[in-house]
């Protein structure tokens, strides 16, 4: 009797520890992690290509800052709106894209406040302690990135509960900006590639902003919260799609004219097909489930638009 006790302590232990790394997994966002070192990396090796320079080991401490740091956002962001997540009343479209195993782990009770503020913090001390080894000034520069970044991610949550107009929407997608650009400044100095970094990925973000508000509108709705959806429904938010679209594909491709080369035509070409793709879905379509079918689209054309650019700096370096 007292082995079978054992026994079945042991399999409630391992059961426990399953589903506790679960539920770390779908805080984390984990199968996107890979994502946010691209991203970050393909800043860096535009200023790789601008110097004529390139380092295995410094490429490989900004991936480690991009995957750290974005992570910690991903953290925040469960943090802050813990007790309007257990107000979901849609858990079948936005909520297992994001999350594999379906749960908000917070509101669920399977990772406590505490914990995830630990999670969090040790996040941001190993961003903010491999942002030390970066050459001065440019630790500084990501320094108020990561400041920036994270007090942005505070202020587009809170404010989005009780605006009458999108300031939490164009102000708060910001960070998702600057994320492009802190990877640049890892090694690259203040100039006109900045500039355009920020005209190509900030439409970019507004227009996925829109995507991710069209499918999670049924919570938005029983949250309260004033999103582009919420505030100017589904049509308002096609045109802001839409509208965002058009503008991205005009100045990435002047970024495009005025900063790479042939290599990164091809990508940006796919990449325009495939947000004019999802747009066309969107507007016959007209429902949050189609908003879900070309969330990925969205996202594809990010990847491809970062490889693109990665491999069009490996060349010229």
């Amino acid at each position: 009797m007292l082995e079978q006790n054992i026994i079945k302590k042991e399999r409630d232990n391992k059961v426990n520890i399953r589903e506790k790394l679960k539920a770390y997994i779908d805080l984390t966002r984990l199968h996107f992690a890979f994502v946010w070192p691209v991203l970050f990396c393909t800043g860096l090796m535009l200023a790789f290509r601008d110097a004529s320079f390139f380092s295995w080991n410094l490429l490989f401490r900004v991936a480690l800052i991009g995957l750290f740091g974005f992570e910690a956002g991903m953290v925040l962001n469960d943090i802050v709106d813990r007790n309007l997540d257990k107000l979901d009343v849609d858990q079948e479209n936005l909520t297992p894209y994001w999350r594999p195993f379906k749960e908000r782990p917070i509101p669920s009770g399977k990772v406590s406040y505490k914990e995830a503020m630990a999670i969090f913090l040790v996040f941001v001390f190993l961003s903010a302690a491999l942002i030390a080894t970066l050459p001065f000034p440019n630790s500084l520069y990501i320094y108020g990135f990561m400041v920036y970044g994270y007090g942005m991610e505070i202020f587009y949550q809170i404010k989005k509960r009780d605006q009458k107009y999108p300031i939490a929407q164009l102000l708060g997608r910001t960070d998702l900006t600057f994320f492009l650009v802190a990877g640049y400044l890892c090694y690259g100095q203040l100039n006109i590639t900045i500039l355009w970094l920020i005209l190509f990925l900030y439409p970019w973000a507004q227009l996925h902003l829109g995507a991710n508000d069209i499918v999670d509108l049924e919570n938005d709705k029983a949250k309260n919260l004033n999103t582009v959806t919420t505030l100017y429904g589904i049509n308002g938010n096609l045109y802001w799609i839409l509208g965002f679209s058009i503008v991205h594909i005009i100045s990435a491709s002047m970024f495009l004219i005025f900063e790479l080369g042939q290599v990164a035509l091809y990508g940006f070409l796919i990449s325009f097909v495939l947000i004019g793709i999802a747009n066309t879905v969107l507007l016959v379509k007209k429902t949050t489930r189609a908003g879900l079918k070309v969330l990925p689209l969205f996202h594809a054309s990010l990847l491809i638009y970062c490889l693109s650019i990665i491999l069009d700096s490996v060349i010229v370096i």
